[in-house]
């Protein structure tokens, strides 16, 4: 089964596109060769995460983590914590979830 995240096309070369995802949100961005599709939530309290010089960092209180690896790199969300990415493949120039293949 695959559901599509949005179009290739519409994916920024800088910085991330927000897009919907079953009545929640994902950032999608590039990195190197690598297009990545990260759930929209800080695991501190799950505030919303702004993308902003290379990171996305959690507008409530400040964590940020590495946009290629998932790490955090400081603030308040657990030492080890990563954010949740999601399962993708491009295919027909759109950027799909995919699950269970």
């Amino acid at each position: 089964m695959k559901h599509e995240i949005c179009k290739v096309a519409d994916i920024p070369e800088t910085g991330s596109l927000i897009a919907p995802f079953f009545g929640r949100e994902v950032h999608v961005y590039r990195s190197g060769e690598r297009i990545r599709a990260a759930a929209n939530v800080c695991l501190h309290f799950g505030g919303p995460l702004d993308c902003k010089d290379g990171k996305l960092v959690c507008q409530w209180h400040g964590a940020s983590f590495d946009m290629t690896s998932g790490e955090r790199i400081e603030g308040p969300a657990s030492k080890g914590s990563r954010l949740m990415f999601l399962s993708t493949r491009v295919e027909d120039g759109a950027l799909n979830y995919v699950w269970g293949e």
